[in-house]
């Protein structure tokens, strides 16, 4: 009789390779690098599939891995003032990705003959899966989806960019809009290249760019749990709630020395981060470096990007390039940020109050999320100033309802599911798929 050691090594041997494929900056890589190392800790085999500027992140990850691109493209990319652009950004994003759609495509042709594989996907990189399927039809995929407003649900439309949805507006005019915004302004931009790639490899052209990256798939799991977002009748079939992914480790999650050293000298710091891609935010920490001091308080600049710092910072203001969130936000008075889902996890599972300066993407909708929760508040991007900036985070400072409902959040963090149960859901919908 095999023991349970054995038998496990035995479906281990034969289980599907899982590819993990994903694309952008930190936000977007970190989940998907954390659950391909939770799925090889469970004995899956998994292999890793990143842009080459993302290297560095796949290598410390100690997982096997392919890359697509190069750095000077990665870095081309971050570089245009367009990224963070409500209006531009996805062009920014998908004329990097067009040259590479058939990357998943090659890592299919270059497994053994009979290699059983399933693609686990970011959502922008589920046309790159699909396409795959021209090389092998029974191609599984499974999307994951880091935030609800990719989704790209009518029921629960809180927002379009900046545009806030009122909750009163009906069914049938949410739904217009978003007919108009594809119509408009997501498909001509995005399928004559998806569109060309298909044709060359023998596949119909689509119609819909978000109706193909919402129906290829064969499962779905939303990276969030549902008092974030609570399940909609238009979402995709065969959608699975697990809750956040968190972080991918590597290595203990300690604080820098001089960082431990500057939290130990005085009352806790502000934290703000316009995110580890973000370039173009030498306005944003100069507002924050004012804002700090009209409120009398310390601060803590986030960003891997130095020279978009304030030069000759005052003694209670620090600038790092990383940190790792779960370790330093428990120690902090609230934090700044762009809205990614990532740091507003961290800031719930810490218990602090969150001011959400969106700038594109999903951030817009995570923030109004956030201020739905009563933890947080939004400040538009394009109406930043020092004024608005300092009121609104004086408010949160101050006022005993949005502690005690970062309190409340913070529980549910906490009875969120364990990781192993949400990896079982995670490895469900791979063999639903």
């Amino acid at each position: 009789m095999l023991s349970r050691a054995d038998a496990s090594a035995g479906q281990a041997a034969t289980a599907p390779l899982v590819i993990v494929a994903s694309s952008g900056t930190g936000g977007d890589m970190q989940p998907f690098i954390a659950l391909a190392q939770g799925l090889q800790q469970r004995g899956r085999r998994v292999l890793l599939l990143v842009p080459g500027w993302q290297e560095a992140a796949a290598q410390a990850s100690r997982l096997p891995y392919h890359t697509f691109g190069s750095a000077a493209e990665g870095q081309a990319m971050l570089g245009d003032s367009g990224l963070w652009d409500e209006r531009k950004g996805w062009g920014v994003i998908w004329k990097g990705l067009v040259p590479h759609l058939g990357a998943v495509r090659g890592v299919v042709q270059g497994l053994p003959d009979g290699e059983d594989c399933v693609v686990l996907c970011h959502p922008i990189l589920v046309p790159m899966a699909a396409l795959a399927r021209s090389a092998r039809p029974d191609l599984r995929i499974v999307a994951a989806y880091l935030a609800p407003s990719n989704v790209c649900s009518s029921h629960d439309l809180l927002t379009t960019g900046s545009l806030r949805i009122p909750a009163w507006v009906p069914l049938a005019w949410r739904q217009a809009l978003w007919r108009m915004i594809h119509r408009t302004m997501i498909d001509p931009l995005m399928l004559p290249g998806l569109n060309a790639a298909r044709a060359q490899h023998g596949l119909p052209p689509e119609s819909h760019f978000f109706a193909h990256m919402l129906a290829a798939p064969d499962a779905s799991l939303g990276l969030f749990p549902a008092w974030f977002a609570a399940p909609q009748a238009d979402w995709p079939p065969h959608f699975v709630q697990t809750g956040f992914a968190g972080a991918a480790t590597h290595g203990a999650a300690a604080l820098p020395p001089e960082l431990e050293r500057f939290l130990g000298e005085g009352a806790p710091p502000i934290v703000f981060t316009p995110g580890t891609g973000h370039q173009h935010a030498q306005r944003y920490f100069s507002i924050a470096l004012d804002v700090l001091r009209r409120l009398g308080r310390r601060g803590l600049f986030m960003t891997p990007h130095a020279a978009q710092v304030p030069q000759d910072l005052p003694p209670g203001v620090m600038w790092q390039a990383h940190a790792p969130f779960a370790a330093l936000l428990p120690r902090v008075a609230a934090v700044v940020h762009h809205g990614g889902i990532g740091t507003s996890a961290d800031a719930f599972r810490a218990g602090i109050p969150q001011l959400v300066v969106p700038f594109a993407y999903d951030q817009f909708d995570n923030g109004w999320r956030v201020k739905r929760l009563g933890v947080g508040d939004v400040l538009l991007a394009k109406r930043l100033s020092a004024g608005r900036m300092r009121r609104q985070l004086a408010r949160l400072l101050a006022a005993p309802e949005v502690q005690l409902a970062c309190v409340e959040v913070a529980r549910r963090m906490g009875q969120g599911l364990q990781p192993a149960r949400l990896f079982e859901q995670v490895e469900a919908a791979l063999a639903a798929a």
